[in-house]
């Protein structure tokens, strides 16, 4: 099974050598690794260039976007593997096998989707872990009490994107709960969890950098929550409250 990955960029110079080196040193050999640049003006374009005169597998577009999402679906439309997945500019994979253990997981388990735990660490720190997002088996019920995976976890086959589209560009930071919500109601899907650290996140994300981005997390988080008919306050603020036991976990 051939696997898309995609990286979106933008002045990401500073982390893009860790999350780069983290893909392109996969044992899994069948990989495709896509780099959408929002037109940086950084030196990331000429880091990107250097790795690819040695992978031939990377390919870049670098123009201008409306943002990340943007930028994500701009890599799905793009891709040509048979799973695709995301490692964010700020983002590591977690070990050289984990592609390897995920599709061993699609294809052992018929799944249409796989998805694990994930680290967030401090941003000048990566071995200093500050959140532990502990994933559990996918249920559907869990969806009403706030449950979601960690999205730079979740690698998805095409034919779901292909099913059900893309990220709604009408959602400006939750495009990815709102994206997640809506393939998890889908009954037809299967979705399996890998009990593996998948992904490590430096801390500072866009739902998360200020409070107006918080409150505007939260606003479109109900949006989302009611759009696709699986709850109403009680389930964001089950949401919300649930990861407080991120940050005291072993």
């Amino acid at each position: 099974m051939k696997v898309s990955i995609i990286t979106a960029t933008y002045n990401s110079f500073s982390s893009l050598t860790s999350c780069m080196e983290s893909v392109l040193s996969q044992n899994y050999g069948d990989i495709e690794y896509i780099i959408i640049d929002g037109g940086s003006k950084d030196l990331t374009l000429t880091k990107v260039q250097h790795y690819q005169a040695k992978h031939k597998h990377i390919k870049l577009v670098s123009e201008a976007d409306t943002g990340i999402y943007d930028a994500l679906n701009k890599g799905v439309a793009l891709a040509t593997g048979d799973i695709i997945g995301f490692v964010h500019s700020d983002d590591m994979l977690a070990s050289t096998t984990i592609i390897s253990e995920l599709v061993l997981v699609f294809k052992t388990q018929q799944a249409d989707g796989v998805y694990g735990d994930l680290n967030y660490v401090s941003k000048t720190d990566i071995v200093n872990i500050i959140r532990r997002w502990k994933s559990c088996t996918f249920s559907k019920h869990l969806l009403k009490k706030g449950w979601m995976p960690a999205h730079p976890t979740l690698f998805l086959k095409k034919e779901v994107y292909q099913k059900h589209g893309y990220f709604n560009l009408d959602f400006k930071i939750s495009a990815d709960y709102d994206f997640m919500l809506r393939i998890l109601i889908d009954e037809s899907l299967k979705f399996a969890y890998l009990s593996k650290i998948i992904s490590i996140m430096r801390i500072g994300g866009a739902s998360n950098r200020s409070l107006k981005n918080i409150l505007l997390k939260s606003k479109e988080d109900y949006k989302a929550i009611k759009k696709n008919g699986i709850g109403g306050v009680y389930t964001l603020f089950l949401k919300n409250t649930s990861k407080i036991k991120q940050f005291f976990g072993t």
